[in-house]
């Protein structure tokens, strides 16, 4: 005989189960009813993440940059950040958080709450300096969501103006004529740029001095003002002042040249042979976000890299599109970080 009871009450368990399940015990006493009400609620209950998933996102959410204003890293965030803000509905507010080679931004997207209002441009510079500065808060392999890759590219070797070497040869002659009177400037220690040159130094044999910077844009700044005599440092960072004349770009760390600077060879090109620094970037987030919301945030972040807009800034900047899945960002992380660890080794890397 098919029992018929009251569905009401259990309609509104999934709001206060707990309440309902005490009252159906209480007043009614019957197993089965119990035992069937306890099922609704769990199917009930069951329908609720999904619903508050696709309303993501309800609020700003805020994308923390590693490194400084004008920094690379900083250039291209905002840039994905415009498309992608368009396509969820919702502003995402830059918040530039610079300082030990990236590490402190990269700490903080890790304490950070895993609900997807918190995520980063997670890029080259987090593999290298997690091998280079001691004792960082954070765990490279276990604390961080890769979301989606979003550009790869190279640096610039530059030098300033004043210094009387106008190819990558020249240079290594004057630095071996002129050991360790030459200084380099970087963004900051385990930056790409600071471990670049470091790779560079233990191909060529040249001596140089290393002099960090607290990010791109003073490091630049300081190439400019003959502070320092040359440096590595991102396209976006870099190009605008090579292509102003303030400073004198010398090559690409690239397998080819770049459609942003295709006057300047390519490092391999102009002698020193195997010779290679490839940057990239992407979104990453602190473990845990709910699948749904990283399904979310990589299907918008490969949506906004085919936009044309997005296309002719990178371009400009030598960039060039990534994308995938969150599994193969992921994977190729893992295979930056194993790389990087070795070059930082080999070179004898290490904190100035």
């Amino acid at each position: 005989m098919l029992e018929v009871f009251d569905t009401k009450p259990m309609l509104m368990a999934a709001f206060d189960p707990w309440r309902t399940l005490k009252r159906l015990v209480s007043t009614e006493g019957n197993m089965r009813r119990f035992l069937l009400a306890l099922a609704l609620i769990a199917v009930l209950l069951g329908f609720a993440p999904t619903s508050a998933f696709a309303q993501y996102p309800t609020k700003p959410i805020r994308f923390i940059v590693p490194w400084g204003p004008g920094s690379g890293p900083d250039v291209t965030s905002r840039i994905v950040a415009t498309e992608l803000s368009a396509r969820l509905g919702q502003q995402i507010v830059i918040d530039n958080r610079p300082g030990a080679g990236g590490t402190v931004g990269m700490a903080l997207i890790a304490r950070a709450a895993p609900d997807g209002y918190t995520v980063g441009p997670g890029n080259i510079g987090q593999t290298i300096s997690y091998s280079v500065i001691p004792n960082v808060s954070y765990d490279l392999n276990k604390d961080f969501q890769s979301i989606g890759r979003t550009l790869v590219s190279a640096n610039v070797l530059a030098v300033r103006l004043s210094l009387p070497v106008k190819s990558v040869q020249e240079l290594i002659v004057y630095a071996k004529n002129n050991p360790g009177n030459l200084l380099y400037g970087s963004p900051g220690n385990g930056t790409s740029p600071h471990v670049g040159m470091e790779l560079f130094k233990l191909m060529t044999g040249a001596q140089m001095v290393h002099v960090p910077y607290k990010d791109a844009q003073q490091a630049i700044t300081g190439l400019v003002a003959g502070q320092v005599d040359l440096l590595f440092d991102n396209m976006p960072a870099i190009v605008p002042h090579v292509r102003a004349g303030r400073v004198r770009g010398l090559a690409v760390t690239g397998p080819r040249r770049s459609p942003a600077v295709p006057e300047l060879p390519t490092v391999a090109e102009a002698g020193v042979t195997g010779f290679e620094v490839i940057t990239w970037a992407g979104v990453i987030g602190p473990r845990g976000i709910p699948k749904d919301i990283v399904a979310r945030l990589n299907a918008e972040i490969n949506s906004a890299l085919m936009s044309p807009a997005l296309k002719e800034k990178f371009a400009g900047l030598g960039l060039e599109p990534a994308g995938g899945t969150p599994e193969e960002f992921d994977t190729f992380i893992k295979k930056e970080a194993a790389k990087w660890a070795d070059v930082v080794k080999r070179a004898r890397v290490r904190v100035d």
